[in-house]
C-alpha cells in the first residue's frame, strides 16, 4: 500500500527546512537543491508541492509570521481579555518583550525575520507578508495603549496611534540592533529600555 503524506505537514515540513538552511548559511543559500537535501527530499519531491523558488519563499515567510504571531497571541489574550485581573503593566511589558531577541530561540527567529524583510526589497511576493506583519504591528501595539488609556494607566490626552508607531519602531530598532549586535545588546539592556520607554509612556513623555 502506497504512504499517504499530509500535503500540509509536507509543505510545512520543507518551510522548516527552508529555515534550518536559512539559519547556519543566510536564505541566499536556501536554494531548492539545498532545501531538498535538508528536508530529505529529492528535488522533484519540493516541486510537487511548491510551484517555484518564490512560492517555496512566500510559503516560508508566512509560516515564521505565523509562528510569531501563535507566540504573541497567548499573551495579548491575556493582557486584553475583559476580565482579567492581571497586572497590565507587568502584562504589558511581557507581551511586548516577546518581539525582543531575548533567547536563542528568539534571536533566530529574529535573524530569520529580518532576512526576509530584507530580502522583500527585491522579492516582491514577499512585500504582502512584510507589510502584514508590520500592519499587525501597529494594530496590537495601538489596542494595547487604548486599553492602558481606557484603565487609567495612560495620560488621557494620548496620541495613541502616534505612541503606536513610536513603541512599534522602537521594537522594530532594538530587533535589529541585538539581533546585529548582540553583545552590545544584551537581554537586560533590551528590557530596561522598553522598561523605560514604558515608564515614559505612563508619565506622559
Amino acid at each position: 500500500m502506497p504512504k499517504i503524506v499530509d500535503p500540509v505537514a509536507r509543505r510545512r515540513a520543507v518551510a522548516q527546512a527552508v529555515l534550518s538552511v536559512a539559519a547556519r548559511h543566510g536564505l541566499e543559500h536556501a536554494s531548492l537543491r539545498n532545501v531538498a537535501e535538508e528536508a530529505g527530499l529529492a528535488v522533484g519531491s519540493v516541486r510537487h508541492y511548491f510551484a517555484d523558488h518564490d512560492e517555496l519563499m512566500t510559503f516560508t515567510m508566512r509560516e515564521l509570521s505565523q509562528r510569531i504571531s501563535d507566540r504573541i497571541r497567548t499573551h495579548a489574550e491575556r493582557l486584553l481579555a475583559p476580565d482579567t485581573r492581571t497586572d497590565r503593566r507587568a502584562g504589558t511589558e511581557e507581551l511586548l518583550a516577546e518581539f525582543l531577541p531575548l533567547d536563542a530561540a528568539r534571536r533566530q527567529e529574529s535573524a530569520l525575520w529580518l532576512a526576509f524583510t530584507a530580502a522583500a526589497h527585491t522579492r516582491p511576493g514577499l512585500r504582502p507578508c512584510a507589510a502584514e506583519m508590520q500592519a499587525n504591528l501597529h494594530t496590537l501595539m495601538s489596542r494595547v495603549l487604548h486599553e492602558a488609556r481606557r484603565a487609567g494607566g495612560l495620560p488621557g490626552d494620548m496620541d495613541v496611534e502616534l505612541e503606536s508607531t513610536r513603541l512599534a519602531a522602537l521594537l522594530d530598532g532594538l530587533n535589529l540592533q541585538a539581533t546585529l549586535l548582540p553583545d552590545r545588546y544584551p537581554p537586560k539592556l533590551l528590557r530596561q529600555v522598553l522598561r523605560r520607554h514604558l515608564d515614559a509612556l505612563r508619565a506622559g513623555n
